[in-house]
C-alpha cells in the first residue's frame, strides 16, 4: 500500500510540476547576438592556368558554365561560411586544382591574414558541397590536371542584433 501511494504520489507531481508556465521564470539576462553582413563580389574571368608545350589546350569547364559556377558559390557562401568567427575585407584568390576526372582535389587560399585560416577552411568545406563535377582541361586531346584561380572580393560588416 505504501508503494502505490508512494507511486500516485510521484505521479501526481510530475503532472504538477509539468504545468510549471515558461513565462513564470525570472530571466534576468540578456543575449547578444552578433550578426555580420557579408557582400561577395566573385570576379570574372575564372583564371585558368595554362600548360607549357601544349598545342590544343581546353580549359577546364564547369557544367553549366561559369557563371552558373559563380551564382551556386555565391550562394553556398552565404548558406554555409560561418561569419561569425571572422570579420573579414578585401581581395582573396583561391586556387582549385580539377584532377582528371573533373573533381576538385585540392583548395589554397591567399592572402593569409588574421583568422584567414577558418575562413579558408570554410571555403574548402564549401566548394565540397559542391557536387557538379567539372569538366576537366584537355591538351591535345587527353583530360590532365589543372588549376583556376578564382578572386573574389569580401566586405563584411559586423552588426549587434
Amino acid at each position: 500500500m505504501k508503494t502505490l501511494a508512494l507511486f500516485l504520489g510521484l505521479f501526481v507531481s510530475n503532472l504538477v510540476f509539468a504545468q510549471f508556465d515558461v513565462e513564470e521564470r525570472d530571466d534576468n539576462f540578456i543575449t547578444e547576438n552578433n550578426k555580420n553582413i557579408l557582400k561577395i563580389d566573385i570576379k570574372e574571368p575564372l583564371l585558368q592556368v595554362a600548360v607549357k608545350n601544349c598545342n590544343d589546350f581546353k580549359a577546364a569547364n564547369f557544367e553549366g558554365g561559369i557563371p552558373a559556377y559563380k551564382e551556386m558559390l555565391r550562394k553556398y557562401m552565404y548558406d554555409y561560411l560561418n561569419t561569425e568567427f571572422y570579420v573579414l575585407n578585401g581581395d582573396f584568390t583561391f586556387t582549385m586544382t580539377i584532377d582528371q576526372t573533373g573533381k576538385v582535389t585540392n583548395i589554397e587560399g591567399s592572402p593569409k591574414v588574421e583568422n584567414s585560416q577558418i575562413f579558408f577552411d570554410d571555403m574548402k568545406y564549401v566548394v565540397r558541397r559542391i557536387k557538379k563535377n567539372w569538366i576537366p582541361a584537355s591538351c591535345n586531346g587527353q583530360p590532365i590536371t589543372s588549376q583556376i584561380k578564382i578572386k573574389m572580393n569580401l566586405s563584411a560588416i559586423a552588426t549587434d542584433v
